[in-house]
């Protein structure tokens, strides 16, 4: 069984996949630094200077009892919370990584069926036929 696994592991695709999943989470890392960093301060500020990532309601109090101004506040206080503001961020993250996903994924389909589309030069063996029956038949 250990064997196995190792002949498992070993494989191509696997050491691809591992690669994938690497570059993967670091693009999700941008991703996420894009969103929180880059989009949603404009567009706080243009909803009137609000920060979704401070958005949350509280479901149990600390101590001392609310209201708190920021997420972490709340936390120190030890109340509970749920974070809506920070859900709708990740939500922006996935659909920006899920197209960015999309676009890779549409680009390669592409590219593999102009690769099947374009025709495959005929053998030499079948060019010379070919050559050979046209020369037979301008003899006859």
């Amino acid at each position: 069984m250990l064997n196995e696994f190792k002949e498992f592991a070993m494989k191509g695709s696997m050491l691809d996949m591992a690669v994938g999943i690497i570059i993967g989470a670091a693009f999700a890392t941008v991703i996420g630094s894009l969103v929180a960093d880059v989009l949603m301060p404009p567009i706080g500020l243009a909803l009137g200077g609000v920060d979704f990532a401070n958005f949350f309601a509280v479901l149990s109090q600390g101590s001392p009892a609310g209201p708190y101004a920021t997420v972490e506040a709340a936390h120190e206080a030890g109340a509970v919370t749920l974070n809506w503001g920070m859900f709708v961020n990740h939500i922006i993250t996935f659909v920006i990584v899920a197209f960015s996903v999309f676009l890779v994924i549409r680009n390669v389909n592409r590219a593999k069926k102009k690769e099947e589309e374009a025709p495959a030069e005929p053998p030499k063996q079948e060019v010379l036929l070919g050559e050979i029956r046209d020369l037979l038949k301008t003899r006859s």
